[in-house]
């Protein structure tokens, strides 16, 4: 690897005083263990290593750019939460943060239950040998067919999402002869402090049915009169990336109001409510992620204590922890390719994935953090520009990040916190191959799904 330096951008000193940016750390050699996954560290060498297992040796093995997932760091993550709720609650990994057989696996053996959006995911969910009855099927526009699987599987679950859906389901659910278990989705009407776009419980988006003007109230009334359905709850999302528990509160209490409404019309009380997921991981240094405990410590005393309050008893509390369960536990590791200097600026740091691999930072704004992984560097910080390769003005992985001056083509740089909506949301823009999952434990490495070929580019263009 070339080692040379080159002229770089402003350092740190000029930029910071605009107020922009953070300064950056003393030693850009640190790795901040907020943002990495658990078994990740600098070896004598100054090389970081994840799971025993050195990132040049990696990248030699498996090429960039890749996803490099801690197995153990996700179990512990699993075996956390499922702790944390205990026995009297359970705990859906949303599987749309990143699913695969291999994590499937995982999930069945650290005792989750397995949140589904999709009939891709269904499968997935199956084929890997999740029991139907852990399963939850999501989704605001579930096809005929879809849903006709899942009740055919028995799956434990599925969440109503429109007034369509009540009679798809009930109707699907009777020609089989069973009844199956549902909840009500219902928008709470709270604003969660998060992107537009990953903010769910307000009235104007299109998922679930909206509390305001008895609209639940009514889906309640259907659901109960129609033989296929078993109602056993209400459910609720608020939105992604959320680090404040008062939304939650606000979305708990509106959630039990109603179901004190469906005491006093209908003489039920419902067992279960469901409360989503979203809760926020650490992307850069300056988020400040919730633990477990503390989460389902804050939700249970919520629930309980509007429950009290409206006389009813306390229901099983469920929740879909999805990207702070796998979040953590992944980085993007890219090789170093072009670097631009512009005085004055920022320097342009070209990698050999982008956008294609991780749209967040187009799609939310999203914020990431970045690293030299291959070596250390006593150089001088420079605020860089993490850019992919594609033909897109907006192709950009790490908006602003500090870097050592003397960044060379050939390094290795890797962004962590990618596990969740990275590989998940990646696409074949400009027929760009989706990278590779190698999960990393105890020393081996090992690909839990394969980088794409060009083979499979042309296999599916029949033309």
């Amino acid at each position: 690897m070339s080692r040379s330096a080159h002229p770089a951008g402003p350092r740190h000193a000029d930029v910071y005083t605009e107020g922009h940016y953070s300064a950056p750390a003393e030693d850009l050699n640190t790795l901040d263990e907020k943002v990495w996954a658990r078994t990740v560290g600098r070896n004598a060498d100054g090389v970081v290593t994840v799971g025993g297992i050195e990132v040049t040796r990696l990248a030699e093995e498996f090429g960039t750019p890749a996803y490099f997932l801690d197995e153990d760091d996700f179990r512990a993550r699993c075996r956390a939460w499922a702790d944390a709720f205990g026995r009297d609650a359970d705990v859906f990994y949303a599987g749309k943060a990143f699913l695969s057989r291999a994590v499937v696996k995982w999930l069945r053996e650290e005792g989750l239950n397995l949140d589904v959006c999709s009939g891709g995911e269904l499968a997935t969910a199956l084929a890997a040998g999740m029991p139907a009855e852990r399963i939850a099927f999501h989704g605001n526009n579930k096809t005929a067919e879809e849903i006709e699987r899942a009740v055919e599987a028995g799956v434990g679950r599925i969440v109503l999402d429109s007034f369509q859906e009540i009679v798809r389901v009930a109707h699907i659910a009777q020609s089989h002869g069973v009844r199956q278990p549902v909840q009500i989705r219902v928008t709470v009407g709270v604003e969660a402090h998060t992107h537009e776009f990953i903010a769910t419980a307000h009235e104007d988006q299109k998922f679930g049915i909206a509390l305001a003007d008895g609209q639940a109230a009514e889906a309640v009334r259907r659901a109960l009169k129609l033989d296929g359905l078993e109602l056993i709850g209400i459910h609720s999302h608020i939105g992604s990336q959320i680090f404040d528990m008062a939304g939650f509160e606000v979305s708990a209490r509106r959630v039990v109001q109603l179901l004190a409404e469906v005491r006093d019309e209908h003489g039920v009380e419902l067992p279960e409510i469901d409360l989503g997921g979203g809760l926020g991981i650490a992307y850069t240094s300056e988020d400040d992620p919730r633990e477990p405990q503390e989460i389902a410590k804050a939700l249970g005393e919520i629930v309980s204590r509007e429950c009290e309050a409206a006389g009813l008893a306390t229901p099983r509390i469920s929740v879909e922890p999805g990207r702070a369960i796998v979040g953590p536990t992944a980085f993007t590791l890219y090789e170093v390719g072009t670097i631009k200097p512009l005085e004055g600026l920022r320097t342009y740091v070209s990698v050999d994935g982008g956008m294609s691999d991780n749209i967040r930072t187009a799609l939310y704004d999203a914020e990431y953090s970045v690293a030299l992984v291959s070596r250390t560097s006593t150089a001088e910080p420079m605020l860089a520009r993490v850019v992919g390769k594609h033909c897109e003005s907006g192709d950009i992985v790490v908006k602003d990040a500090f870097l050592p001056a003397d960044l060379a083509p050939g390094d290795l740089v890797a962004v962590p916190a990618t596990g969740a909506y990275c590989r998940a949301m990646a696409s074949n823009y400009n027929h760009a191959l989706r990278p590779p999952v190698v999960a990393v434990r105890d020393g081996e490495a090992r690909v839990i799904v394969r980088r794409e070929t060009e083979e499979d580019l042309l296999r599916l263009d029949v033309g």
